[in-house]
């Protein structure tokens, strides 16, 4: 009787007799019914398998009856096992022929022209015989199977693709050759097409029959060879919602993986970092260089570089120290890759690096870095900067140096003086970094003011690589707020470089960094330097500003993170002009301009804190004009009595303040436009300092020289009054108490406000606290206004003055 593989009931009815040449009777154990494997003989000359016939012995001693032959029933004396050496060698022999035409019969079938029931058949049969005897895979791939079987890996079937898979997983096991065959041609290509999510119920059979072949480094090589494999894997690897059995078997296939170095290059590639670092802390000399050069190479993202710098940071250091040239120009290319991310930034300035950066930096001799190599430092040192690590406390020497002390800024401001334009710009934003800060910039500060340093600072805003001139303005920004004077100096000896300022503020390719540090440069310099104001005013820079201000209005640019600085700034140097009103020309371009009606537009509350305090302030200077600028009309001539008896026609359309004819325009008056509205609305403002500009704003209203109980009434029209009187109560610093004081004292000189205000409990406190705690002008203005609050005796009404 013929025996049928196992496994192959799953597929219907396949019969395996076509398979099979006549089986002879001999070869049949009687009891199993099954060809013997190993035949043996016992007492009655009958032939048993012997696993079979040692059952049937333990059954008769369990049930306690005689041994017996299975086929006779007579009583055996003796249990011995004859093994029948002829006849299993006959056996293996038959199976050898029946199997070889077996094969050639299932070769036949193994085409993607076959039906699936001739395929499964063929695939069932040679998965069946290589189970039951490892050296039927050897004779699979000897006869040539092993391409047909991978051929039906493309089937249309998905039952054939699958049992395909568990075939050539068998076939594998155990045997190398088998395995190096498996990766000829597209082998290896098919299988990890057979991983992808469409083919998801093939999956688990096809990283199994990886993992298998993952066993060998030939075919490791292989893997890595196909396009997007490592990556499958990797995905796989990590998938929360994969089957447990795929993820761990894409797992242990990766771990095979790692035997070879091109792979674990690949898996660094797509984000697997830790084989590469463990090759890294643990390989060969050679292995770490090729390591550390591959991470140089590497994209990563923040969260890979934090691990890289945790896991060998400290390594890289060290080599940095001590290494070989090669060694460490691997490892700055490395550092520098992982550098740029502000936490792993850190994470190396805990590991030591600063230190040994600035040597190789600094160092001059035998032992120096070569140029290309000093330029990464600086790009290191550059990022290391940016991180906002507290940096300014770590010694650098044995001589206690730190980043940001004299000695150390000196050596890289003659750097920056000695070498070439892609080192100058490295080290440039280092400097940048530094005065980014509000604890260093002093310290760099003052070590650019010692070795002289700004007119080179400077003369890189014309620089022929556009990068420096960037950074070299970012760098001046950041110092102007500090070195104003030093740089309207510089400006002034050199129009041109304030002519490159210009420029890059006029460009209209969007707002960019570099405008809004160009501005900003200006807009720090002394505002009232009258000699940078002309020459501003000569090359043009009031028309550049106030046409980008403009166009920012009328919302013709588009909004950016820089839009902002870059709007402060031009508010800024705008507003320089409202400082040099005393020159006529000034005054015609404040007409030309519209500037009163410009800052009072400025003044709404959306508007970013800077800008208003500019503009209340701008429109202070303004407003002070006005009493000078304003046409007051000569009174009518009188000629004859009868005129002189007569009542003069009155004037009409006077300024309340001023007595005169006014206009937003002409004469910066604050009452013709909104500007007295819009800055009342800023004493409600969060930030002191805008309340303070507009207050100061507002107080021109009631300034000596013009009418105050106009300036008084106006106030009082436009609800200014309770505002004020809340700064004052509130007195949230010593220069709004001042200010509020002054303005309150001549408020209350209307008599109608001054008995409503009597009866605030709040004003008269406020007033003497000012009148005990303020400065000596304070305390006079204080009791000036308690006396129009009758909290105070007026002593000038009771003691005749005798003249």
């Amino acid at each position: 009787m013929a025996e049928y593989p196992e496994g192959e009931s799953e597929y219907g009815d396949q019969s395996s007799e076509g398979y099979h040449e006549k089986v002879f009777e001999a070869f049949v154990c009687p009891l199993t019914k099954q060809i013997m494997q190993d035949p043996v003989t016992i007492e009655t000359g009958h032939t048993f398998e012997r696993e079979a016939i040692l059952k049937w012995f333990r059954e008769c001693k369990d049930k306690g009856r005689k041994t017996t032959c299975p086929l006779t029933l007579k009583e055996l004396h003796r249990t011995d096992l004859n093994p029948s050496i002829a006849l299993k060698k006959a056996i293996e022999e038959w199976r050898r022929r029946n199997e070889a035409v077996e094969l050639d019969k299932a070769r036949l079938s193994l085409t993607l022209l076959s039906s699936e029931q001739d395929a499964l058949r063929a695939l069932g049969y040679i998965l069946h015989i290589c189970q039951k005897c490892n050296t039927n895979k050897q004779v699979v791939c000897n006869v040539g199977l092993i391409p047909l079987i991978a051929d039906m890996m493309k089937s249309n079937s998905r039952r054939v693709r699958s049992k395909a898979l568990e075939v050539l997983r068998v076939v594998a096991q155990e045997n190398d050759q088998n395995k190096e065959a498996m990766a000829a041609g597209d082998t290896i290509r098919t299988i990890i097409k057979l991983l992808s999510p469409e083919h998801f119920q093939e999956r688990e059979l096809a990283v199994s029959l990886l993992f298998e072949l993952s066993k060998s480094d030939f075919v490791c090589e292989r893997i890595g060879g196909i396009y997007g494999a490592i990556l499958i894997l990797v995905g796989m690897a990590s998938s929360k919602s994969e089957n447990l059995l795929v993820v761990e078997k894409a797992e242990n296939t990766l771990k095979n993986l790692e035997r070879c170095e091109k792979t674990i290059k690949q898996m660094a590639d797509n984000g697997r970092l830790q084989p590469l670092l463990t090759k890294l802390l643990e390989g060969s000399p050679e292995m770490q260089l090729s390591m550390a050069e591959y991470i140089g190479e590497l994209v990563l993202t923040n969260e890979l570089k934090v691990l890289v710098a945790q896991t060998v940071g400290s390594t890289l250091v060290s080599v940095m120290k001590a290494g070989s040239l090669q060694a460490r120009e691997a490892t700055l290319k490395a550092l520098n890759q992982i550098s740029s991310s502000e936490a792993s930034a850190k994470t190396l300035i805990e590991a030591g690096i600063l230190p040994p950066l600035i040597k190789d930096l600094f160092s001059v001799g035998i032992n120096h870095l070569p140029m290309r190599l000093k330029e990464i430092s600086a790009t290191i040192l550059a990022n290391l900067v940016a991180s906002g690590a507290k940096i300014e406390a770590i010694p650098l020497d044995d001589d206690k140096h730190t980043l940001v002390s004299e000695y150390v800024v000196h050596n890289l401001l003659q750097l920056i003086s000695n070498t070439g334009p892609a080192i100058e710009c490295k080290l440039l934003e280092v400097l940048v970094g530094l005065t980014s800060s509000s604890t260093t910039v002093q310290n760099v500060v003052s070590a650019i003011t010692s070795s002289g340093a700004i007119i080179s600072l400077i003369q890189f805003i014309e620089a022929q690589h556009r990068d420096i001139c960037v950074v070299s303005m970012k760098l001046l920004h950041n110092i102007s707020p500090y070195m104003g004077h030093e740089l309207a100096d510089a400006l002034r000896g050199s129009p041109g470089q304030l002519g490159s300022l210009l420029k890059v503020i006029s460009e209209n390719n969007g707002i960019k960094e570099e405008q809004a540090a160009a501005v900003g440069i200006l807009a720090d310099l002394p505002e009232r330097d009258s000699g940078l104001t002309r020459l501003l005013f000569e090359q043009g820079a009031f028309e550049v500003v106030s046409s980008k201000l403009v166009s920012i209005q009328q919302g013709e640019t588009r909004n950016n993170r820089h839009v902002t600085p870059f709007l402060e700034g031009l508010v800024r140097v705008l507003s320089r002009i409202t400082y040099a009103l005393q020159e006529p020309e000034y005054i015609t371009l404040a007409h030309e301009y519209n500037l009163a009606a410009r800052f009072t537009d400025l003044l709404h509350m959306n508007a970013h804190d800077k800008v208003l305090i500019v503009s209340a302030t701008a429109l202070e200077n303004l407003s002070q004009e006005s009493i000078r600028l304003t046409r007051v009309p000569e009174p009518p001539p009188t000629f004859c009595l009868s005129l002189c008896l007569s009542k003069p026609r009155p004037i009409t359309g006077l300024c309340h303040i001023h007595g005169g004819f006014c206009s937003v325009k002409d004469t910066f008056c604050l009452l013709q436009g909104r500007a007295v509205e819009n800055l009342i609305a800023c004493l409600d403002h969060t930030n002191e300092k805008v309340v303070e500009a507009a207050l100061a704003a507002l107080s021109t209203l009631l300034n000596d020289g013009v009418d105050i109980m106009g300036g008084v009434f106006v106030l009082d029209e436009k609800l200014g009054i309770q505002p004020i009187l809340d700064v004052l109560v509130e007195k949230r610093s010593e220069t709004l108490q001042r200010r509020a004081v002054w303005v309150v004292e001549r408020i209350l000189r209307k008599e109608d406000i001054a008995r409503v205000a009597s009866g605030n409990p709040t004003v008269a406190s406020a007033l003497v606290d000012a009148y005990r705690h303020g400065d000596y002008r304070t305390r006079q203005i204080a009791e000036r206004a308690l006396k129009h609050v009758d909290r105070l005796p007026n002593f000038s009404s009771i003691i005749q003055i005798k003249g």
